[in-house]
């Protein structure tokens, strides 16, 4: 038996006075509330209830045991209260896994304008390009920018990016233009070491699906760091747009092969459970795509 619904029924049986009077606000019979002061009786080996055909009166042990209960049962109302008066409020610490380049440039302002909305969250973020383990790691959502496999993990899209090869005109003006991703094999790569392709580019053209082997004479896990070897004229970049399309946009870095494409990605927030999400992780998940609802990058 639930031992707080025997206290509740108890506690409501001596505010009403008779078993009668307590069934209707409890939504239970009078047997049924009859019984459970019972079981309760039988459980503390005391009566607590002194019965006539007439009216009840507590016993000493029950004026104790209800004062008591009625404690308890006040302790338990604010604490369900103030649980409730958070639903809509974000409260406490807030842990966060985001990439790299994408937490610098598209997430750093964003933490300072939620506290403003939510003065009551402090954040905890951990840039990193490498897959974290949510729950092991403790974090309360995970910001991944790719093909989600699935898994038990809750995600919600947020927006997307298109994956662009690309170089600067200095570098295709000394090693030239380079019209189709075959092409490639005899040009200077920058690679990115999260692919999860690793040297081999995949595109989709006119006729299907290529992979093209690169040989990389850089290679780094930063998506940053290609994006300045690629300025300074190094070699050929696979990049996001959210990182790189203001380049392309203002001509400091050029699409190779448009009509061969490397495909797009979401941008996902990534979180343990859809139930019982907590009001602060609920609030930022929507905050978040709020936010990036309105086009952050050049497509």
């Amino acid at each position: 038996m639930d031992r707080f619904l025997e206290m509740r029924t108890f506690v409501q049986v001596v505010d009403a006075g008779s078993f009668v009077g307590a069934a209707e606000p409890l939504e239970l019979s009078k047997a049924a509330v009859s019984r459970h002061v019972s079981e309760l009786e039988a459980r503390l080996g005391v009566r607590l209830l002194n019965r006539t055909t007439r009216r009840l009166s507590l016993t000493e042990e029950g004026e104790l045991f209800y004062a008591r209960c009625k404690e308890l049962l006040s302790s338990l109302e604010a604490a369900e209260s103030e649980i409730t008066s958070r639903t809509e409020e974000a409260i406490g610490l807030l842990r966060v896994s985001a990439p790299v380049s994408f937490g610098i440039l598209h997430l750093a302002e964003v933490w300072a304008e939620f506290k403003t909305r939510h003065p009551k969250v402090t954040f905890d973020v951990t840039l990193s390009d490498r897959m974290v383990d949510i729950v092991e790691d403790g974090f309360d959502l995970a910001i991944r920018i790719s093909h989600l496999s699935s898994s038990s993990l809750v995600s919600r899209q947020l927006a997307t990016t298109r994956i662009v090869a690309c170089a600067s005109p200095g570098y295709l003006a000394r090693h030239g233009t380079p019209t189709e991703p075959s092409a490639l094999t005899t040009h200077q790569v920058i690679a990115y070491s999260y692919w999860s392709t690793q040297d081999e580019w995949q595109f989709d053209g006119p006729n299907g699906r290529i992979s093209v082997r690169t040989s990389p004479c850089i290679r780094t896990n930063n998506g940053d760091t290609c994006r300045a070897a690629a300025l300074a004229h190094e070699g050929v970049i696979l990049q996001p747009t959210f990182l790189i399309g203001h380049d392309l946009a203002a001509g400091r870095l050029v699409e190779l092969f448009p009509a061969y494409q490397a495909g797009a990605v979401g941008i996902h927030a990534v979180y343990n459970s859809r139930k019982h999400v907590a009001p602060k992780v609920r609030l930022l998940i929507d905050f978040l795509a709020e936010h990036f609802a309105q086009p952050r990058w050049p497509a």
